[in-house]
């Protein structure tokens, strides 16, 4: 089957050809580093995570751009409310942001581009803009002509006539179906000099226009045609339609071939925003005893074009999947292997890894629905169950178990949960000894058939979140999911 994808652009599913064969140039609408991001935006650098890593799972090289808006009408009016120069204020919201990827398992682009780094570019696209009529200066600062250009509203499908010429919007962001002349490069003022974010160009001393930043980054990243933009669907009308307007005005050539958006992450039914406060942040969650790689799974559960209601119902039950399916790779990885097994044994989870493995890319190859690839790793999960019911203490073959434990490895090499669960399980060196040394007392005491220091032990263990089960080769330990 061909990777499809669903194209903003035409309002249809389209297989997924790249412009140079095993070559993909992907680039995302980063964060406005002003504030910490919530989970919400999360949602969309997940989003993001999962098509870069299901890209390279389907054996393309990919160069993934996504960029950071440390220069707009909030960062400025945020060093200002501090009293600080602009990076001094945006350069702890940037580590934040590195530090939620970790935590949540989210990979870092090949690059990040930071837009205060970029301005060159910027003015030369304006100047490139100007010089096709496309654009003018007006008191200092130069607008887009939208009725210029006669593919505006191509993305988002607003009504051009709605607007008027020479109506003309300076801010950053603005209402939706608000069609105006957009600014591309604004004059300066006294705020922007106090925060230091101000530059010289042949329109007098000011500041680039949100939008005009990521088409000057983008070029500089992955050049003036490339693959895929991706981000959040609140971006789709004004700042990607006037991203296709000012890059495609200035270069007379196709700016990006497929357009991929997210959905809202919704809590209690609203839209999770800044602006009203109705947020989590990751930290928050964490510090409520909730783990990431639960997190995670969550987002896999919705396709990435639907609204998600985060829940801590369903953050629970994403915990206890997460733990179910841990759990059955880790007794298949430990459950006894031999070369040479049974010969009157009929192996079966060759063929269970070969069809769940198949069944995960039939899915995702359909716009990354990992809502049904899920549901082929839980299947997965129920044959390795079945499996190791069957055999008991007898052991399985080498090949079998390593195909099963292949097929896991795969399909978390693009979901990412199981490993994230690992890395959060994993406890100290002295809290592993501990919970060995109570084990060896344990089993001592059940040795010499002292139940009741025994059960003491167990409890003791238990008491520091750990969960101890007796199989027969004997006990095994783990983190508390």
């Amino acid at each position: 089957m061909p990777l499809t994808f669903y194209n903003t652009l035409t309002r249809r599913e389209e297989e997924f050809v790249p412009l140079q064969e095993g070559k993909v140039g992907m680039y995302v609408c980063g964060p406005t580093v002003y504030a910490a991001p919530h989970i919400g935006n999360l949602r969309t650098f997940f989003f993001s995570d999962i098509l870069r890593k299901y890209l390279e799972y389907r054996g393309y090289d990919v160069r993934f751009v996504m960029n950071l808006t440390d220069v707009d009408d909030k960062t400025i009016r945020g060093a200002m409310q501090k009293g600080v120069k602009l990076n001094d204020y945006t350069q702890p919201f940037i580590d934040s942001l590195f530090r939620d990827f970790e935590q949540l398992g989210i990979r870092r682009a090949n690059v990040h581009p930071r837009a205060t780094h970029y301005v060159d570019g910027m003015i030369d696209i304006i100047r490139r803009l100007e010089e096709r009529g496309l654009a003018y200066e007006s008191e200092g600062s130069v607008y887009f002509d939208i009725s210029e250009f006669a593919g505006y509203g191509k993305l988002s499908k607003v009504d051009v006539s709605a607007g008027r010429r020479g109506e003309r919007v300076a801010a950053d962001e603005y209402d939706k179906d608000d069609v105006r002349d957009f600014v591309l490069w604004k004059s300066v003022k006294p705020e922007d000099e106090e925060v230091g974010a101000v530059w010289d160009t042949p329109w007098g001393r000011g500041r680039p226009g949100w939008h005009i930043e990521c088409s000057a980054m983008s070029f500089a990243e992955l050049g003036e045609t490339f693959d895929i933009h991706a981000g959040g669907v609140d971006l789709v009308f004004p700042h990607h339609e006037d991203e296709i307007a000012q890059s495609e005005g200035a270069t007379g050539k196709e700016f990006v071939r497929y357009w991929l958006h997210g959905e809202f992450l919704l809590l209690d039914g609203g839209k999770m925003a800044k602006s009203t406060g109705n947020i989590f942040n990751l930290g928050d969650l964490v510090e409520r005893g909730i783990r990431p790689s639960s997190i995670r799974y969550l987002f896999l559960t919705a396709h990435y074009r639907s609204k998600l209601n985060f829940t801590f119902e369903g953050l629970a039950s994403a915990a206890e999947a997460v733990r179910r399916i841990r759990d059955a790779r880790d007794r298949l990885r430990e459950h006894p292997a031999a070369r040479d097994p049974d010969p009157t044994d009929t192996p079966s989870l060759h063929t269970a890894a070969d069809e769940a493995l198949a069944a995960f890319t039939a899915a995702m190859d359909q716009d990354l629905n990992t809502s049904v690839a899920l549901a082929t790793l839980h299947e997965l999960v129920n044959r390795v169950n079945a499996r190791l019911h069957e055999l008991g203490t007898a052991a399985i073959s080498h090949a079998e178990r390593d195909a099963a434990l292949r097929a896991f490895e795969r399909i978390d090499s693009v979901f990412g949960f199981i490993a994230l669960s690992e890395a959060e399980s994993a406890v100290a060196e002295d809290v592993s000894a501990w919970v060995e040394e109570r084990i060896a007392a344990r089993q001592a005491a059940r040795k010499a058939r002292d139940f009741a220091q025994a059960d003491a032990l167990r409890d003791e263990i238990v008491a520091r979140g750990i969960v101890l089960e007796d199989t027969p080769q004997g006990p095994r330990w783990r983190v508390d999911a």
